[in-house]
Parts: structure tokens; sequence; C-alpha cells
């Protein structure tokens, strides 16, 4: 998709520790880079539809800014087979790029503070290096404060 639309990126890979759960710390680790630029992408669901948040892995999502910022009124996180069948990854590698099925997205506005980010490549040990704008752009999302 990226290359087709002649989006500027890197791809970055590392072994990833089957021990690890908390994929993306130890993407920034692996990397070498520092965990505000790694955004992790989680799925929810805002008055029954199913949602993507994407924050800085240092941060939590907060449900009610992710509800309001698509004009819903009650989120909650979304059980872990829905969001692998809608959008075709695997937990710790669920990308906002590519999904089987397009979810609305929301970005943490503190991703327009880096000239480049990092978001699962649709599996784990596979970061995407992009600008967030880039990003915005390729998944139409919203940008607004979910990170808590």
């Amino acid at each position: 998709m990226l290359t087709k639309r002649k989006v500027s990126h890197v791809l970055h890979t590392y072994e990833h520790d089957p021990r690890e759960s908390s994929y993306g710390s130890e993407a920034a680790a692996a990397l070498g880079v520092a965990e505000e630029r790694v955004f992790k992408t989680l799925v929810a669901e805002v008055d029954g539809k199913l949602t993507v948040g994407v924050v800085p892995v240092t941060n939590q999502l907060n449900l009610k800014a992710l509800a309001a910022a698509v004009g819903g009124k009650k989120a909650r996180m979304a059980d872990t087979d829905a969001a692998t069948r809608a959008t075709g990854y695997v937990l710790g590698g669920i990308s906002p790029l590519g999904q089987r099925t397009r979810l609305p997205v929301v970005v943490d506005e503190s991703a327009r503070r880096f000239e480049t980010v990092f978001c699962s490549g649709g599996r784990r040990g596979l970061e995407i290096e992009l600008a967030p704008d880039d990003l915005i752009s390729l998944t139409s999302a919203t940008v607004a404060v979910i990170a808590g």
C-alpha cells in the first residue's frame, strides 16, 4: 500500500521475544528509538462500532476521549477475537494500515510532534516508520487528544 501510493517509509524488523507482552516497548528498545515515537494500535468498540485508537506506547488509550473524537458516547476495549477478525492482524501486530475491514481511526495528536513515527507493520517484529501526516492521510484519521 505504501509503495503503491509512493509514500516515503522505512520498514524495521526485529526478533520478537514470545515471552514479551509489551509489544510497543519491545519494539522501541529493539530499534533504539524513544518510546514516545512508537505508536500502538488499539481496537475499541464505540457505541457498538469498532474504532481504532493510535497512541504512544508510553500512554493508555483514553476511551472517553476516543468516543468523543468520533461523536460517540461510550467506549470499551474490543474483544480480541473481534479485533483480529476485523483487522486481519494478530494482537501485538495490529497495524492501522491495510486492515481487512476499514475501521474509523483516531491518531493521538502527539504524533505530530515528531518528524517520523513508528507503527506496527502487521505482525510482531515489524514496524513501519513514516511521517505522521502520511499515517493520518492513509488512514483518513481524525486527530485528537486520546492518550491518557
